[in-house]
């Protein structure tokens, strides 16, 4: 389903009423968490929609039992692939709290938002107020993200430094026949509108969309304020440790630089003076092109790579390709844009997937 023209989301939104009227119930797509505190049982819980699995970590950890949170994106789902249904819109339409990240991330919020006709539906963009970074959308420059680490103003110091090699075909470039990942249309975009919306994999701005989500929820139901507040502050405690352990582990560490599948990683690099060389851009079913290949191919013969991330919800062929090419081997470095069914059976979550991708990075950057 496209969204580009409004008279198709004016066609959708009459859908929607349908669907809404014929009371369906959508399913939760993650698990949910043992929450932290227990309305009276007549009590009227919040109703959230939010639009993906960080969203709804952050979200049910501060609501505790005081919301039902539902994610939209399903589990296992890349979430730059999708795209709300009839349903899905019904869903926001009778919700209390929508939460979504924001930054272009959710390409679809503000034709769906245009949509809506509930005016008390209390809207939260996560990261509002943070300093987002500029996009690398072509994943051609290979970043050093601690060169210039407050200036959002030029991102492209923070991320990128210039390693911007043309190359011809070569023979990698030859292995590079691939096909789009399950799930992605022919042709089809998803603008982060030039500024990279994974905020979330920052500890220390994870702290700061968890304050933004426990104000809008406190906004829906001010008499349950102090125990939004209580949540929040036991929940950014374990993110404050999660940021005191990613600074100690990179500290000492042998090397400042790490090849991943697709530029996720700019605000956890630029947090801990790390260099982040993506392979792709912002969305990971972009295609690299020949030139981008040899280029990333060449920093790691350069600098000796050993690793080369790939992750959980997206083919894995480029990273391999690039790995059998340097002689190294593929590990996980997990965006978490979603849960697998193995980690939601694993009973995975935010905190524990971040510190898998710590105890990965330690090996990367320890070789």
């Amino acid at each position: 389903m496209k969204f580009s023209k409004k008279s198709a989301m004016g066609l959708l939104f009459c859908l929607t009423l349908i669907v809404a009227g014929c009371g369906q119930t959508k399913p939760a797509s993650d698990s949910d968490a043992a929450s932290t505190s227990t309305p009276a049982a007549t009590e009227k819980k919040l109703n959230v929609q939010v639009s993906f699995y960080p969203m709804y970590e952050f979200t049910k950890n501060v609501a505790g039992d005081l919301a039902d949170v539902h994610t939209l994106v399903p589990a296992g789902m890349e979430p730059h692939d999708w795209e709300p249904t009839p349903q899905d819109i019904a869903s926001i339409e009778t919700a209390d709290v929508l939460v979504y990240n924001g930054a272009g991330m959710e390409s679809w919020i503000d034709q769906v938002k245009d949509s809506l006709s509930n005016d008390k539906l209390v809207q939260v963009e996560a990261s509002q107020g943070i300093d987002l970074l500029e996009g690398v959308e072509d994943g051609h420059h290979h970043g050093d993200s601690s060169a210039d680490e407050h200036d959002h103003e030029h991102a492209d110091d923070a991320t990128t430094e210039e390693h911007d090699h043309e190359h011809g075909e070569e023979a990698a470039a030859e292995e590079h026949d691939h096909e789009h990942d399950a799930g992605t249309e022919e042709g089809h975009s998803h603008d982060h509108g030039g500024l990279d919306p994974h905020v979330w994999l920052s500890p220390i701005l994870a702290v700061q969309e968890v304050r933004n989500i426990e104000a809008g929820l406190a906004q829906a139901a001010p008499e349950h304020a102090e125990q939004f507040k209580q949540n929040a502050d036991a929940y950014i405690a374990k993110l404050e440790t999660l940021d005191q352990e990613f600074k100690a582990a990179v500290t000492d560490s042998k090397r400042k630089d790490f090849i991943t599948q697709h530029a996720a990683f700019g605000y956890l690099a630029q947090q801990y003076g790390l260099q982040q060389v993506p392979i792709a851009g912002l969305s990971p079913e972009q295609e690299p092109s020949a030139a981008q290949m040899a280029s990333v191919i060449d920093f790691a013969k350069e600098h000796q790579v050993k690793t080369i991330f790939f992750e959980t919800l997206v083919s894995s062929k480029v990273s391999e390709t690039i790995a059998s090419e340097v002689g190294a081997k593929t590990a996980v470095l997990n965006p978490i844009e979603g849960l697998t069914e193995e980690e939601i059976a694993a009973g995975l979550d935010y905190i524990g997937v971040m510190e898998q991708n710590l105890e990965a990075l330690k090996l990367a950057l320890n070789e």
